[in-house]
């Protein structure tokens, strides 16, 4: 057994402990000497974060054999039809290469905390939300599939990563569990 700090992390903190740049990082929410984040979440996404000081489990949680499905929330600008929900769920060509398959559906607009500063709204252009489950880890790959499929992403909030997840947890919040890493994760099972 491992610790495991589930924090919600805020719009534009960055998901690190420093920075020469004077931006918000980890440290203006937390001290926890040791624990280092398991994977990343981009300076302008917001939601779960996971951090141990455990070497082995953060290996665990970050390798793509684990194939740790992390859920979305994604508010996207426009209203994509079938075919572009087709083109998410099948994969997506990216500069880097085909996504492996997606879980993506829509969905009804999510009880979330309020976000400083709010997204910009366009009056003449409608948007939506949609969840999208991924089990890789690309640079900016939420944000990147959208965008391929012509619906620029405007917010995107990891609600979990695996077994763990974020609801009931404040932005800037943070709790600290035991953590065990199932044995299997099998593939299409959260």
């Amino acid at each position: 057994m491992s610790g495991i700090l589930l924090f919600n992390k805020p719009f534009q903190v960055l998901s690190q402990f420093t920075d020469d740049a004077g931006r918000k990082t980890l440290s203006d929410y937390l001290k926890a000497p040791g624990f280092r984040p398991a994977g990343r979440l981009d300076y302008d996404s917001e939601g779960l974060l996971l951090l141990t000081a455990d070497g082995v489990l953060q290996q665990q949680i970050t390798s793509p054999e684990r194939k740790l499905w992390k859920t979305y929330y994604v508010q996207v600008e426009g209203e994509p039809d079938q075919h572009a929900l087709e083109q998410l769920t099948e994969g997506v060509t990216l500069k880097d290469g085909l996504t492996r398959p997606a879980r993506v559906s829509r969905i009804a607009n999510p009880d979330l905390w309020l976000r400083e500063p709010p997204i910009r709204v366009r009056k003449t252009v409608p948007d939506c939300w949609l969840q999208i489950s991924i089990h890789e880890g690309r640079n900016r790959q939420v944000r990147r599939m959208t965008a391929a499929v012509g619906h620029p992403t405007l917010r995107l909030v990891r609600t979990s990563i695996g077994q763990w997840n974020v609801d009931g947890l404040p932005p800037g919040h943070f709790i600290e569990l035991e953590a065990r890493m199932p044995l299997k994760n099998r593939r299409g099972k959260r």
